[in-house]
């Protein structure tokens, strides 16, 4: 029965995949096709096509390596110099980019002249190559935001898990109580675990972070208006100042830094919490913050994946994944011993953050992602901006298709990054338990 479900869970994620793929595309076709661009082929994966069907002057279809998709859009590069399409050289960069000028004029057709990507103004060819990954940011920004508002997300709440029999600096060496070492003020107060904070010295609260920031910074004696068996109790502290963890500002904790701070001495209990709007957008924000800074941090992730592929090193739980690994992880989460509703709500998010990647990757701005065509319709923006203003000549289009060689360099980068990250998964995946 595992087997069974761990095999569904698979499934689901893989039909996401290829929904979220298919969506990406659809954001590069409409726009496309609305500034008049003639798109040949609609794809869904790569590979032997599996099924297609053309309507108008478009082929869809869906190939059978779901590892990503393509449109194919007529004049993706100007032509070259002397205004040829195709001019063969045998120079092995001039090659390059011969046939990547030459594969953008595939199925060039009568007619064809003015509907050629690199004739539309630099504008509308951005809002083209940005509708792709945009329509991945709105998939992940919609998925969080309902997420985190109708399912709610695991986080520390006002309820007391448990109280400290006495004061312990954050960092210690023993978490057992020294012989001199004073009750905490919580146990002094008469705090018991199962209390809900809902005022602290008269401030009503709701959430761990705001009642946190009150406790560090309260006064010499203070007021704790507990919800104990249906009747609300007022007990009375008296923190003292210890060492403890820094805070992120959020109810989290800075590892390995600490401050001086007032102190009761109790640890809240976790509970799935829904989310407000306002709290939900704070949280989407953070979740694209870490998105961020986890793309940048990618390089630096080289040697602990290559340890954990080929030399039985550990996987850490911050390491890339693929999709072989993001699948494996789909189908983990529908055999978890969870609420079928937490299931479902952990699968959304595994979905919403591969969108997240899918935007942040293609916003880099190298060929042949669509954050290198952005730059280079950009790069003429401005080329013909100085142009204008110096009184010179229209520089015309600027040919991406020089650009092609680096395009290689970098896709054979990212291929082999592809491949190690597909190893790691393989032979040391990441675990979403235990």
């Amino acid at each position: 029965m595992t087997a069974l479900m761990t095999i569904l869970g698979i499934v689901v994620f893989v039909v996401g995949l290829l929904f979220s793929i298919a969506w990406h595309e659809l954001g590069h076709l409409s726009t496309a096709k609305m500034f008049g661009i003639r798109v040949p082929q609609y794809m869904v994966g790569f590979g032997p096509t599996i099924w297609s069907r053309t309507k108008g002057e478009t082929e869809y279809g869906v190939k059978g390596i779901p590892l990503g998709g393509y449109i194919r859009m007529i004049g993706m590069f100007p032509p070259g110099d002397d205004g040829k399409i195709r001019q063969r050289s045998t120079s092995p960069f001039r090659g390059m980019i011969e046939d990547a000028r030459a594969a953008a004029y595939e199925e060039l057709q009568p007619g064809d002249e003015k509907r050629l990507f690199y004739t539309r103004k630099p504008w509308k060819r951005v809002v083209v190559m940005f509708a792709g990954p945009f329509m991945n940011l709105i998939l992940a920004v919609v998925i969080f935001l309902s997420v985190l508002m109708t399912f709610g997300v695991n986080t520390q709440t006002t309820t007391v898990a448990s109280v400290s029999d006495c004061v312990i600096a954050a960092g210690a060496t023993t978490d057992k109580c020294p012989a001199n070492a004073p009750d905490a003020p919580a146990k002094e107060a008469g705090l018991r675990a199962g209390d809900r904070i809902v005022a602290f010295d008269g401030v009503s609260v709701t959430e761990w972070g705001a009642l946190q920031k009150l406790i560090r910074e309260a006064p010499a004696t203070v007021t704790i208006t507990v919800e104990r068996d249906g009747r609300t109790t007022d007990l009375t502290a008296q923190p003292i100042q210890n060492t403890v963890h820094r805070t992120d500002g959020k109810g989290g904790y800075v590892e390995g830094e600490y401050v001086q701070a007032s102190f009761l001495g109790f640890a809240p209990a976790s509970g799935v919490v829904q989310q407000s709007f306002p709290q939900a957008v704070d949280r989407m924000g953070d979740i694209m913050t870490g998105g961020f800074q986890a793309l940048v941090a990618l390089p630096s992730k080289v040697p602990d994946l290559w340890n954990a592929a080929f030399a039985g090193g550990e996987r850490k739980d911050d390491s890339p994944v693929g999709v072989v690994g993001a699948a494996r992880v789909g189908g983990e989460i529908v055999t978890l011993d969870i609420p079928p509703s937490h299931r479902v709500a952990t699968m959304l998010f595994l979905l919403a953050g591969f969108n997240l990647s899918l935007f942040l990757f293609n916003m880099l701005p190298l060929l042949p992602l669509d954050g290198g065509h952005i730059a280079g319709a950009l790069w003429e923006s401005v080329r013909r901006a100085f142009a204008k203003v110096f009184r010179r000549p229209d520089p015309g289009p600027f040919d991406v298709a020089k650009l092609m060689p680096v395009a290689y360099v970098v896709a054979g980068i990212f291929i082999c990054f592809t491949l190690l990250v597909l190893v790691a998964d393989v032979v040391n995946p990441v675990k979403l338990a235990g």
